[in-house]
């Protein structure tokens, strides 16, 4: 903390001892600019916090100056934070909606689709039916949203779950064509393909969207 105290107070001096003599000798404002920038790269491999410190001194400094846009403020703003954030935050291609926004409603219609199944048929297969692929979906989901909250790919996940979509979809089927029961067989074929395709969607597209970070510009108009 105390580096990080001098090293803004050693700018501001020389700051303001620049800023008095260019009043009088206009033609020194290029050796400014030039010293300016010496001190900023020296600066580089100083910690983030140290320039968030920087900044906020000198822009209480300019202040005081009356001089409230300041290109030595724009200067370590843009030139040392802005661009590393953006390009540390840059936008890439990813789906619009997470897969586990609609997994973990699926996963739990199919498991309680075979729990009630079970309840009315008292029919086994209905409850190993629904409890292994329901609970499954339902795992791949929370581990998809752990994943997810840490920063790391959902895609080996999602493509569990669209496996677990196009086998219920093609379980279904066939139990139709024995059936022809629109209730419950035919409302799982069309939710199974539906999901099916969102699966699909969402992998095509690039996964999952990634989490919004703080960029360094809002922490620094904290300041």
């Amino acid at each position: 903390m105390s580096s990080i105290i001098s090293q803004a107070s050693c700018f501001s001096a020389i700051h303001n001892r620049l800023y008095l003599r260019n009043r009088s000798y206009p033609h020194l404002l290029r050796s400014k600019e030039r010293m300016i920038k010496n001190i900023v790269h020296a600066i580089k491999a100083s910690t983030f916090e140290s320039k968030l410190a920087l900044i906020h001194t000198i822009k209480s400094h300019n202040d005081i100056l009356g001089k409230p846009n300041s290109s030595t403020v724009e200067y370590v703003y843009e030139e040392e934070i802005g661009k590393p954030a953006e390009n540390v935050i840059s936008e890439q291609r990813s789906a619009k909606i997470h897969d586990f926004c609609f997994g973990l409603p699926y996963g739990g219609i199919v498991f309680s689709g075979g729990i009630i199944g079970f309840i009315l048929s008292r029919n086994p297969a209905s409850l190993m039916t629904g409890g292994l692929y329901g609970g499954a979906l339902l795992a791949l989901s929370f581990l998809s949203l752990k994943v997810w909250r840490q920063g790391q790919s959902s895609s080996p996940f999602i493509l569990g779950q669209l496996g677990i979509a196009a086998a219920l979809l093609w379980k279904n089927i066939q139990t139709y064509s024995l059936t022809k029961k629109i209730l419950p067989t035919g409302i799982q074929i069309v939710l199974s393909t539906a999901m099916l395709c969102f699966y699909t969607y969402v992998i095509v597209s690039g996964g999952n969207p990634p989490k919004k970070l703080k960029s360094p510009a809002a922490a620094s108009e904290s300041l």
